[in-house]
C-alpha cells in the first residue's frame, strides 16, 4: 500500500505514532499521473505537497525565448512542490510534469496545516525536507557558478545515480545547462579517462 511507503519516509526521521499516521492517512489523496501530463504548470496555484511513491517528475522553467530549464527531478520516496506558490498562495513560476507513468500521494495546503497544528513532529518532518531541499539548491547555485560543466555532469551523476539511465540526454543537459551534444562529448571524454 502507498500510504506505507510514505510513512516509512517519514520514519527516517522522526517515527510517527499510530495516531499520527491514521492521521496521515485521513488526509493524503492517491494518485496515478501519466507519462507528460502536469501536477503543476506556470500561473496555476500550488496547493499541495506531493509525495512520489512511484515514477519520476521533472520541475522546470520555460524563458522568454521559449528554451526549458529543468530545475529539478523527483524520483520515487521524494517531495516535490512549488514552495514560493504553496506558502505565498501565488501564480507558479514553474511546471511539474511527469516523465514517466507515476503514482503520488497529494497533501493539500488545510489538511498540511492540520498535521502541523495538531502533530508537532509533522512540523519537523517537513521542515527538515524542507531544509534538504535548500541545501540542495544552495549547492547546485554554487556548482553552476564554480564548476565545469564536467564536474556538474559528475555531481549530477551523484546526485542522481538512479535517474542517470532513466532520463534523456536532452533532460540532464537542460539540468546541466548545456547542449545535449555537449553533453555526448563530456560522457566521452569521462569514458576515455
Amino acid at each position: 500500500m502507498s500510504i506505507n511507503k510514505l510513512i516509512a519516509s517519514f520514519n527516517n526521521y522522526l517515527p510517527l505514532n499510530q495516531q499520527e499516521q491514521e492521521d496521515l492517512a485521513k488526509r493524503v489523496t492517491e494518485r496515478r499521473i501519466k507519462r507528460r501530463q502536469f501536477i503543476l504548470q506556470e500561473g496555476d496555484l500550488c496547493n499541495h505537497y506531493i509525495f512520489v511513491v512511484e515514477g519520476c517528475f521533472k520541475l522546470y522553467h520555460i524563458d522568454k525565448k521559449g528554451i526549458e530549464h529543468n530545475l529539478q527531478f523527483i524520483a520515487e520516496n521524494d517531495w516535490i512542490m512549488e514552495l514560493d506558490s504553496f506558502y505565498s498562495e501565488k501564480p507558479s513560476r514553474v511546471y511539474i510534469e511527469a516523465i514517466e507513468p507515476s503514482l503520488i500521494l497529494q497533501i493539500k495546503r488545510p489538511d498540511l496545516y492540520y498535521l502541523f497544528t495538531n502533530h508537532p513532529k509533522f512540523d519537523r518532518n517537513f521542515r527538515v525536507i524542507v531544509e534538504n531541499r535548500y541545501v540542495e539548491l544552495e549547492n547546485r547555485v554554487l556548482q553552476n557558478i564554480s564548476s565545469t560543466a564536467e564536474e556538474r555532469y559528475l555531481s549530477f551523476l551523484d546526485q542522481y545515480p538512479h535517474l542517470s539511465l532513466r532520463l534523456p540526454n536532452t533532460q540532464i543537459a537542460s539540468y546541466l545547462g548545456i547542449t545535449p551534444e555537449f553533453l555526448s562529448k563530456i560522457r566521452k571524454e569521462i569514458v576515455k579517462k
